[in-house]
């Protein structure tokens, strides 16, 4: 088991290594600059701001220097909120992204899975049929879509939860941000449960479980429900990472102090270095998730450790 995680670790970091390549040189590529206002600096004020943030360098040369600094943990300071480096903005909006985005990851999997199980029991049936309808519409209509309509009737209509922001991290705060960050992923979770379910429950191993007499909530919950989530896991790396890191429109719509929405200021702002540590931040997300699902896969399936 060591050896298959250290594999899978050494096959990642080159993904880390080429995502922030590619975004370092995007991002300067892109129009405009951190210190492009509207009422332009004095060229040597302007020479000197560029010197100290090593603007003035070849870009090569500041892919070097940020680089090296990222390697010993340093993201460097932000260029648009004074007085703060990149990584204590992060230390600051992270815990926001991670309650929020915890509960609506606990809400799309428990409920996209006891709604797969549910509609793959009963295929054909208007339960079925009303679940999958559900899933289908949650799937398509975005949430920069979902979360106004949320908010005009809850909120402005009905006056039962705030229009925005963190206020304490309660329950009337959170209730609509998390809703509509965890409906389009629980509506995923749920075709996904119901087309592996339904796969797993033709199996022959789970036919020849049913013919000795087991319990139908053995048969289901015991070799059924093993394998049908084996989607479910390979899905649930990615989605994890992006939820934990931040959602960019559901913190942006609802006035939260989450890592999504310093992205967003910092990219509007050209705030190179706190993009980039986003970028990071999602990244090594990612890779520690996907990590962590292939040694569930491999304690789930033994088989996948051999291949």
């Amino acid at each position: 088991m060591l050896r298959f995680v250290s594999l899978r670790l050494l096959s990642a970091l080159p993904t880390v290594f080429i995502v922030v390549t590619l975004s370092f040189f995007m991002i300067r590529i892109a129009p405009g600059g951190p210190f492009n206002l509207e009422r332009p600096l004095e060229p040597q004020v302007l020479a000197n701001i560029k010197a100290v943030y090593h603007l003035d360098q070849p870009l090569w040369l500041q892919y070097v220097y940020y680089l090296g600094n990222v390697l010993r943990g340093d993201f460097g300071p932000s260029f648009i909120y004074k007085d703060y480096t990149v990584a204590e903005l992060i230390l600051q909006a992270l815990p926001y992204s991670m309650i929020l985005g915890a509960w609506a990851l606990v809400i799309a999997v428990f409920g996209g899975v006891l709604m797969g199980v549910y509609a793959a029991l009963r295929q054909n049936s208007w339960p079925d049929y009303a679940l999958m309808a559900f899933s289908a519409l949650g799937n398509t209509v975005p949430n920069f879509v979902i979360g106004p309509i949320l908010t005009l009737i809850f909120a402005v209509g009905l006056q039962l939860v705030p229009t925005g922001s963190w206020g304490d991290g309660g329950f009337r705060n959170l209730i609509l941000p998390v809703i509509v960050l965890a409906l389009p992923q629980l509506a995923v979770f749920a075709r996904l449960t119901r087309g592996s379910m339904i796969e797993a429950l033709r199996a022959d191993h789970v036919r020849t479980a049913r013919a000795y007499g087991l319990p139908a909530s053995s048969v289901v919950g015991r070799h059924a429900l093993r394998a049908g989530l084996m989607p479910v896991i390979s899905y649930l790396g990615p989605t994890a990472a992006s939820v934990l890191t931040g959602s960019i429109i559901v913190e942006t719509l609802f006035s939260l102090p989450g890592v999504g929405r310093y992205f967003v200021l910092g990219a509007l702002n050209r705030d190179y270095t706190l993009v980039m540590g986003t970028v990071v931040l999602i990244s090594v997300f990612i890779v520690v998730l996907n990590l962590l699902v292939d040694v569930i896969y491999a304690f789930i399936d033994p088989r996948v450790r051999y291949e």
